[in-house]
């Protein structure tokens, strides 16, 4: 099947799915190769088109976040020279929606994690827990479900590399199982009160709850702040902040909470409601620079 796109809709298919924000799709033959809840399928870019198999367009359309007005976004995010270089260098770039329950588990093992660590803990938790699904003689795993990682011990949680993690996922899970939390009713919260209710989740702090957020309920206000982005904020818009704050979280590697709410305050008042792709936008544009000179 065939998406067509035009001037209006722009995307960026590999910046979107290889940018840090997902992690269980991989590039093979030109296609790129991932999983929704219970559905497998494939899909590439060629020009203006996406090619795609075993989903509809309109399901697509949605996972894609190819309803965001990218070129409104640009104009209210675009507000001086960095932020711009970033938008050019990464256009087309898009937030995923990804199913929350798989966002949230994905996140709270990417806490003090590097991409590569964090794909091999994801994919090692799929493949103990989660259910074996054949596609175009691949097999795919499901995300494990809410009870099965309830049932399943710490211990056992632990030989998929999660480390302290595996406490941390327990315990939300059972929390969530006991709580009945409703991910769809959630996204009808604002950004404050959904932002408290994460944290009472075991494992959950400010930086984890804006990703759950930003990139599966929808709250394109929430500005994640990892290592990347601090330095982006510190090299960008240090002029932003006193220069004893700036002296202080230089000078260490972690923030405390009220340093990161700072900071997070900042992203999100300084670029509006599309803050969250404005955090993208640097993060990935950072990265790759830094990347592409190492």
């Amino acid at each position: 099947m065939k998406l067509q796109l035009d001037n209006s809709c722009p995307l960026n298919l590999d910046a979107t799915l290889c940018c840090g924000q997902i992690f269980r799709w991989h590039r093979q033959d030109k296609w790129w190769y991932g999983i929704f809840k219970n559905t497998p399928f494939k899909m590439r870019q060629i020009a203006d088109r996406v090619e795609f198999e075993n989903v509809d367009t309109s399901f697509l359309a949605y996972y894609l976040g190819l309803g965001d007005n990218l070129p409104k976004i640009y104009r209210q995010i675009g507000k001086e020279a960095n932020i711009r270089k970033a938008i050019k260098q990464c256009a087309g770039l898009r937030i995923v929606h990804q199913d929350p329950w798989e966002c949230l588990i994905s996140y709270i093992c990417a806490t003090y994690k590097n991409i590569p660590a964090i794909e091999r803990m994801l994919n090692n938790l799929c493949k103990s827990l989660g259910e074996p699904i054949p596609f175009e003689g691949k097999k795919f795993y499901t995300f494990p479900t809410l009870e099965a990682l309830a049932r399943t011990r710490t211990s056992d949680l632990k030989k998929c590399g999660l480390g302290y993690r595996a406490k941390y996922i327990s315990e939300t899970a059972k929390k969530i199982l006991e709580t009945g939390i409703n991910f769809d009713q959630m996204k009808q919260e604002d950004y404050g009160a959904l932002k408290k209710e994460l944290l009472l989740l075991p494992g959950v702090g400010p930086k984890v709850a804006d990703c759950v957020m930003l990139f599966s309920l929808e709250k394109t206000e929430a500005f994640p702040i990892d290592v990347w982005v601090r330095r982006v904020l510190l090299k960008y818009y240090s002029d932003h902040f006193p220069v004893k704050f700036v002296r202080n979280i230089i000078s260490k590697n972690s923030l405390t909470t009220a340093e990161y709410n700072r900071l997070n305050s900042f992203g999100r008042s300084y670029f509006g409601e599309y803050a969250g792709y404005a955090q993208q936008y640097l993060y990935h544009y950072e990265r790759t620079k830094t990347m592409k000179n190492a």
